[in-house]
């Protein structure tokens, strides 16, 4: 089917109708090879808007149309409003598209619609659920950011994705007439596009977020290196360069494959990927390691630049319900830091509760046993009270935090 909004179709069905993440639901679409950059421009950009196209949707519509009506709608909104893309040609593509996928009776209600859509009639609300929707942000964030960071809650949000964050092993010679911005670490670069070739699959780069490569920036180099909640791996492959030996962990099977496909295509004999709940001891570990890293599950929303569908997913529930597993990480992996050890713990959120809150709650607790100790990093950001925050208006897009902890 070569209808242009067919493929975004698909891919947007399965993030809105199954909870799919963009990327997954992208990797597993059979995607028209030559129209992929616009499908991956028109998903991106109806996610990043999505607060707004709903906006739309309710503002001309009577009554909340059907799933499959609201996808459509909203891929015409954003061709329509955000690509300037011509009435008459947006209207039909939708209608046709409506026709082919046996759903001919809801035609005439896109047609009608999007013949009557007048963009200057939207009404932003004011206030909070003004910046939740121009910004796509969840309306519980958006309180918590202006609390948290003032006047500057709002450049929080309006940041967006710098680009695509390739990091080079070797031969990155071979990409550099590609428009590119260097970044602040050597072999780092963000491309506006970046179609993986068979350079990838031979390892001579991949794909990582400069936020990421931040964080592995302040770990310094031991012998033994933990990476307690490692998947997909790049963190681990990363640190292999500056640690002896590295040890992977992940709790589910399928992300220990993850973990092992990384090792392999990136061609790193000194990670090995285990299969382990980092909430719970292993006696065999106590005391094993020169610095070990919680990476833990976070709500993610430093990285909404990148990953625009994590909106649609969180709730101030979620924060609440995480705190307990990322102190219950951070304090059971403590145990495994020799003395003299570093332990670390970052997130890919920025928010206090999810950072300097639950450092200082381990703090408390470990008593003297761990302090808090100064660091830096080339990455633009704000000194915490216990760690560095990266912050996406400056850093690039990422938003993430690191603190690192010296066993006394």
């Amino acid at each position: 089917m070569t209808n242009p909004f067919y493929d975004p179709y698909r891919v947007l069905m399965k993030v809105y109708s199954d909870g799919a993440h963009l990327k997954i639901a992208l990797a597993e679409t059979d995607l028209e090879p030559l129209n992929r950059s616009r499908t991956v421009k028109t998903v991106y950009g109806v996610l990043e808007n999505d607060g707004f196209l709903s906006l739309c949707v309710k503002t001309f519509a009577p009554k909340s149309p059907k799933l499959a009506a609201r996808v459509l709608l909203k891929i015409a909104l954003y061709q329509l409003i955000f690509l300037k893309k011509p009435r008459y040609t947006v209207t039909d593509t939708a209608v046709e598209l409506c026709k082919k996928l046996g759903k001919g009776g809801m035609a005439g209600f896109l047609n009608a619609f999007l013949r009557a859509f007048d963009e200057e009639k939207v009404r932003l609300p004011s206030g909070d659920e003004g910046l939740s929707v121009r910004y796509n942000f969840p309306l519980f964030a958006v309180k918590k950011l202006k609390e948290q960071y003032g006047g500057r809650a709002e450049k929080i949000m309006a940041a967006r994705s710098r680009g695509v964050s390739v990091r080079f092993v070797r031969n990155e010679q071979n990409y550099m007439q590609r428009p590119h911005e260097n970044t602040p670490f050597p072999h780092v670069f963000l491309f506006e596009n970046f179609v993986r070739d068979e350079g990838f699959f031979r390892g001579d780069y991949t794909f990582q977020s400069v936020g990421s490569v931040g964080v592995c920036s302040v770990v310094e180099p031991s012998e033994t290196l933990l990476d307690a909640c490692a998947a997909p791996g790049g963190k681990s492959v990363l640190l292999a360069e500056k640690c002896g030996q590295v040890i992977a962990c992940e709790l589910h099977p399928h992300r220990v494959s993850l973990i092992g496909s990384y090792i392999s295509r990136m061609g790193t004999d000194n990670v090995t990927a285990v299969q382990s709940d980092s909430s719970l001891f292993r006696p065999e570990w106590e005391e094993k390691f020169g610095g070990v890293l919680c990476d833990v599950p976070c709500s993610g929303l430093g990285t909404v630049a990148e990953n625009p569908d994590l909106p649609l997913r969180k709730s101030i529930e979620n924060i609440t319900q995480l705190h307990d597993i990322q102190l219950g990480i951070l304090q059971n992996c403590a145990r495994y830091v020799k003395r003299g050890g570093a332990l670390y713990y970052s997130t890919c959120s920025i928010l206090r509760e999810e950072n300097d809150d639950i450092v200082g709650s381990f703090l408390l607790h470990a008593g003297s046993s761990f302090s808090a100790e100064k660091t830096d990093c080339p990455l633009p950001h704000e000194e915490t009270q216990y760690g560095l925050q990266f912050l996406p208006d400056t850093a690039y897009g990422a938003g993430f935090y690191v603190a690192k902890l010296r066993k006394v």
